[in-house]
């Protein structure tokens, strides 16, 4: 008798989904997600660094409960969660972005291009080399077309849809799964936070460009974000 070929991640997921038909969702999920900045109620404040960690505190303790919640269900019913623990998660963090940008007076600098940076950056770093750089002490976005901002988001739905599926396997032990997606959702929160005070610290800049255009290359080589 053969021995059985040995099962990767992928074959224990349902037939109907694809790691590619899971990708392309998140990447549709991320493009209608940030067509929006969320308004925020925080006005600016006179030590914004203590509001923003007590903001970030806030809320990545939803996104853990929240994303441990979903992450109880059992088995296949399990994989029918992750989408919407994504965009469940990604709306506590939009929205933690937006206040604490508001905390530090420069909620009205928030665009698409800097939501994606903050929500998104620590998973894809590299997905950001033609939309972000850095010169000295700014950050340069560049406005750039919905094609390549649709070419990010795919960059980063694959990343994204990797780890998801990967944190997947675990919601057949459903109990110790919803501890550890609740751990990672806590932990990413606090790197989204991170990565919005950094900017927000920064001084921000925009660069007018198009799909086509380049950024100098003798600027590329200083600054390229990694």
């Amino acid at each position: 008798m053969t021995e059985p070929n040995p099962i990767r991640p992928s074959a224990n997921l349902p037939a109907v989904v694809t790691q590619d038909d899971a990708s392309n969702r998140v990447t549709r999920a991320i493009l209608d997600f940030i067509s929006q900045i969320p308004d925020s109620k925080v006005h600016t404040q006179g030590d914004p660094d203590v509001e923003a960690r007590r903001l970030t505190q806030r809320a990545a303790k939803r996104a853990a409960l929240t994303a441990g919640t979903l992450a109880l269900p059992p088995g296949p019913l399990g994989w029918l969660t992750i989408l919407p623990e994504l965009i469940s998660i990604w709306k506590i963090q939009a929205q933690l972005v937006s206040d604490i940008a508001a905390a530090y007076g420069k909620h009205a600098e928030l665009g698409r291009e800097q939501m994606l940076w903050c929500l998104f950056r620590h998973t894809s770093a590299q997905a950001f080399r033609d939309l972000v750089v850095r010169l000295g002490d700014r950050l340069i976005f560049r406005r750039v077309s919905y094609g390549v901002i649709e070419r990010i988001a795919k960059q980063i739905g694959v990343k994204v849809t990797q780890r998801a599926l990967g944190e997947g396997l675990s919601r057949w032990m459903p109990v110790i799964g919803a501890i550890g997606v609740g751990g990672y959702a806590y932990y990413d929160t606090r790197q989204v936070a991170a990565t919005a005070i950094a900017m927000l610290k920064s001084e921000i800049g925009t660069d007018e460009a198009d799909e086509e255009a380049e950024i100098p290359t003798q600027h590329i080589r200083a600054t390229r974000l990694h």
